[in-house]
């Protein structure tokens, strides 16, 4: 009977634990921004343009610029994701942080006007992405 108690409440406490996890990816604690709003108002848009970018090297300074603000805001998204309760586990942290390190790595290749360099750390950084959809995304 013990046992069976035992591993009821061990059960109720997974249940529990994961629901508060869920909930912090879906939303912030404080802020009323979704997760999903955020991934798709800001993340989407300007990972989308930065991939496009990246095609063939900006014909002029204004193009590279354009770029470099898809990565400085990719940079943002890094930190937003981590801020107001949002991260639940490690696989959210590690995603975010080579989320991080890799929209950094691509400014730094943009304002050099590396498209190479900027590529290959661009492929580093959607790899980020998908290991935390494989973990997150439903």
């Amino acid at each position: 009977m013990k046992k069976q108690l035992l591993v009821a409440v061990t059960l109720v406490a997974v249940f529990v634990v994961s629901m508060v996890a869920s909930a912090q990816v879906k939303k912030g604690k404080t802020r009323a921004a979704l997760t999903k709003q955020i991934m798709g108002g800001i993340m989407r848009p300007n990972c989308a343009a930065l991939g496009e970018g990246l095609k063939t090297a900006p014909a002029d300074d204004k193009g590279w610029a354009a770029l470099a603000t898809n990565a400085a805001v990719l940079n943002e998204v890094s930190y937003i994701v981590m801020d107001d309760g949002r991260c639940p586990d490690g696989d959210w942290a590690n995603a975010a942080t080579t989320l991080r390190e890799c929209s950094a790595a691509v400014l730094a290749k943009i304002e050099a006007k590396d498209l190479e360099g900027a590529s290959a750390a661009f492929k580093t950084l959607t790899g980020a992405c998908a290991a935390c959809h494989k973990a997150h995304k439903k």
